[in-house]
């Protein structure tokens, strides 16, 4: 079974998105052919298909093929993995115009039905204005797409010498039909597109955050490397110049910059310490704020009363830290569990358990460092880790840290 359900609960929510529209427009396809193209002609007044009907059978199979080529190529455009299909678009107006033409023609001279005419004429302009407006950027230009061909095909029909009337109600076929494909293939374009922009935008938000981490870092060091290499420069250089000179001041000198640059490596220690260092209440409810802006149910459990030591807060603060940003990755996570409790065995032992749902069946790549790291941060707090896939199609990552006999804050 997961591999039957496997290629939809991979996917991401653009990805699911993409599939369910990019099979929608798949669909128009066999739409076309069956209810205009055999409902038609096939299942139409005649009992017997004679050779022109099998000919514009043909016609409208040929032409539901271009216009779900052209619907494809055009939802490529709109996610950004292909040119606009200006030609794939021409030739579908091109074919869409010599069909409805063809159809007219015979109508005219009695080879085509005149309860099938429109019907042919309707199939092969509303499915083809749909996929063109598709290939339009402003939706002040969709919407006339609909109008130009109810325009066209009512004049078509007066010029090949059908009553006026019989256009006016051609137009009015076209026109209608063509503004509901318009607004439904305009709007899954739009939605399609805001997903995928979403969608980069959360890798761009992620990716800024660590941007911003290194800048202050590197201005971190800045702050604490600049003066002190700036002091230890010129000393040195004074202590060349005594040195020179044999003035005895340039030992004490040396001894200044021995000072100062031992000095600077214990700040640079500081510096990292407090880089790798996770404050553990910081990361919990920094975790409730990313995964709710994106879009996910999350609930935090945490109990905030209790003081642990600096490295337990830090070893579990890294724990909290790579579970949200796995969720993130990972999946396509609806709701995430959050939960710092003591252990239900009695034991004193400390639980965290970060649970989300959405879990791929297989992991879409090689296994990363992460986990591992994970485990090596808490083996230094004698904790362990694990990480798996749990019931409902549930990830579940519990840590466990021994007990650290915690005070309570008054």
């Amino acid at each position: 079974m997961s591999k039957l359900t496997g290629w939809w609960k991979n996917r991401s929510s653009a990805g699911k998105v993409e599939l369910y529209t990019r099979w929608s427009f798949h669909l128009f396809v066999a739409i076309e052919i069956l209810t205009f193209g055999v409902g038609g002609l096939v299942l139409g007044p005649r009992k017997a298909p004679g050779s022109v009907d099998l000919i514009l059978l043909a016609l409208m199979c040929g032409h539901s093929v271009l216009v779900g080529f052209l619907s494809s190529r055009a939802l490529d455009w709109l996610v950004g993995r292909r040119e606009r299909p200006v030609w794939v678009a021409a030739a579908t107006v091109v074919v869409t115009a010599a069909g409805c033409l063809s159809v007219l023609v015979l109508r005219r001279t009695g080879h085509v039905d005149e309860a099938v005419a429109p019907m042919l004429v309707t199939g092969l302009t509303c499915f083809a204005t749909g996929s063109l407006v598709m290939c339009l950027e402003k939706a002040r230009h969709m919407w006339f797409v609909a109008p130009a061909h109810a325009a066209a095909t009512g004049l078509t029909v007066v010029a090949v010498g059908l009553p006026a009337q019989e256009g006016v109600g051609y137009a009015i076929g076209v026109l209608l039909t063509g503004l509901f494909l318009s607004f439904a293939c305009g709007f899954s374009g739009w939605l399609l597109r805001i997903v995928y922009e979403l969608d980069r935008a959360r890798e761009l938000q992620a990716q800024l955050a660590v941007a911003e981490e290194r800048l202050r870092f590197g201005r971190d060091l800045h702050d604490v490397m600049g003066r002190n290499l700036a002091v230890v420069a010129l000393k040195s250089e004074l202590a060349v110049q005594l040195a020179r000179r044999g003035r005895p001041e340039a030992v004490e000198q040396m001894i200044e910059v021995q000072r100062i640059a031992r000095e600077s490596q214990r700040e640079v220690r500081d510096v990292v310490r407090g880089y790798r260092e996770a404050d553990l209440a910081v990361e919990l409810e920094g975790a409730r704020g990313v995964l709710s802006a994106a879009g996910m149910d999350c609930r935090v459990e945490y109990e905030d009363r209790r003081a642990l030591p600096a490295e337990v807060q830090s070893a579990l603060g890294w724990v909290v830290r790579e579970a949200t940003t796995n969720v993130l990755r990972h999946g396509d996570a609806q709701s995430c569990l959050i939960r710092l409790a003591e252990a239900p065995d009695g034991s004193g032992a400390l639980t965290l358990l970060v649970e989300n749902d959405g879990a791929p069946e297989a992991p879409s790549g090689p296994p990363g460092s992460g986990l591992a790291g994970l485990r090596e941060r808490l083996a230094a707090v004698d904790g362990t880790l694990s990480a798996g896939p749990a019931e409902k199609g549930r990830f579940r990552l519990l840590a466990r840290v021994p007990e650290q006999r915690p005070t309570v804050r008054a």
